[in-house]
């Protein structure tokens, strides 16, 4: 399978090309703005890198949150109309798991997987997994000592929103992994859970309402 995956759901923009479990082409930039100006110049360079067109393709996929409102609204929107421009497959994937999929494997044994991303306000969106990735609870907005009283058990911590959970813990340990999702991630878990008819709608996942107000 041939996937092409986009990002851009927190702090970077990303975009990259997999083959059957090989990354074909990739390009990552850590941005806080500016996703919309670079993510499909990004889209074009691993394209042309890989050779392929898109008519070679077998599927797209994105990011879908929770992340940041901006950044889920420009990858989304992108990656539909690429979808509709080639007529292919459009894969969701939540942010929390491609973030906990960059944990290594040697640091997921005997412990819980705990993606954490930040939502620019007081608390975090926290959500647990199983060393295999499988999810032990739903995607949660939770203030930091509410996500330490949660989670007392030895747990791994990933994601942009880490630092700020990691001193309340009794047995917590950061991971060795960005705290973005990557889109070469992206396209491997796309792959999968489109495979087993697992993968999410291309629809934004939200925990809260946007701010913004009517003039």
């Amino acid at each position: 399978m041939i996937v092409l995956a986009i990002d851009t759901s927190t702090s970077a923009c990303s975009s990259a090309l997999w083959r059957d479990g090989a990354v074909m082409a990739r390009r990552l930039a850590v941005m806080a703005r500016g996703q919309s100006e670079a993510l499909m110049p990004m889209v074009a360079e691993t394209m042309a890198e890989s050779g392929l067109g898109f008519a070679d393709l077998d599927l797209l996929a994105v990011t879908v949150g929770p992340g940041a409102f901006t950044g889920l609204r420009i990858g989304l929107a992108a990656a539909r109309g690429l979808a509709l421009a080639s007529n292919l497959p459009l894969a969701g994937i939540s942010t929390p798991l491609a973030v906990a999929a960059a944990i290594p494997v040697a640091q997921r044994r005997s412990r819980t997987l705990l993606s954490v991303i930040d939502s620019r306000r007081d608390e975090a969106w926290v959500q647990a997994y199983a060393p295999d990735l499988t999810p032990l609870g739903e995607v949660e907005a939770l203030l930091p000592a509410q996500a330490a009283e949660r989670y007392r058990m030895p747990v791994v911590v990933a994601g942009d929103g880490a630092a700020g959970l990691l001193p309340l813990l009794a047995d917590g340990v950061a991971a060795d992994a960005p705290g973005w999702p990557d889109a070469a991630l992206v396209a491997e878990l796309a792959a999968r859970h489109w495979t087993a008819g697992t993968a999410l709608s291309p629809e934004p996942l939200y925990l809260r309402p946007p701010d913004v107000t009517v003039p």
